[in-house]
């Protein structure tokens, strides 16, 4: 918690210096951070392209989806923190919109691709639902 307090405040001082205005952001804004704090947490707690970065914090594979966090230390710590989808989703959400107050052009690409990626799975659950329930 200390490490995420500080980094945050780190990311506030950096926005005051550099005089970036987190005001500016919309509602919208916040619904494309949500679906990319979305996608983002997905993709680093349960893909197996992303097993590399837990491979040390936990116990087994990540295509047969039975990873659990080591025990012991701050190794556990940090292998709860990467494979529970809603923890790392907060990382994520604070480090996607310190990204787009730091440095907007670039936060932008990034939360809307990250968006993008997430609506892409829902439509793809839906696809396979919809074919699914037609051939039955």
């Amino acid at each position: 918690m200390g490490v995420f307090a500080g980094a945050l405040a780190i990311g506030g001082g950096l926005a005051r210096m550099l005089d970036r205005n987190p005001a500016c952001q919309t509602s919208l804004d916040l619904v494309v951070l949500s679906a990319a704090s979305f996608k983002a947490a997905r993709t680093l707690a349960r893909d197996e392209v992303t097993s590399f970065i837990r491979q040390p914090f936990v116990r087994g594979e990540a295509h047969e989806g039975g990873e659990e966090p080591v025990e012991g230390g701050y190794h556990q710590a940090i292998g709860e923190l990467v494979t529970c989808s809603r923890c790392a989703g907060t990382w994520a959400a604070a480090g996607l919109a310190t990204t787009q107050i730091l440095s907007p052009r670039f936060g932008r690409l990034l939360t809307w691709s990250l968006a993008a990626a997430g609506a892409n799975d829902f439509l793809q659950a839906a696809f396979a639902a919809l074919t699914s329930a037609s051939e039955d």
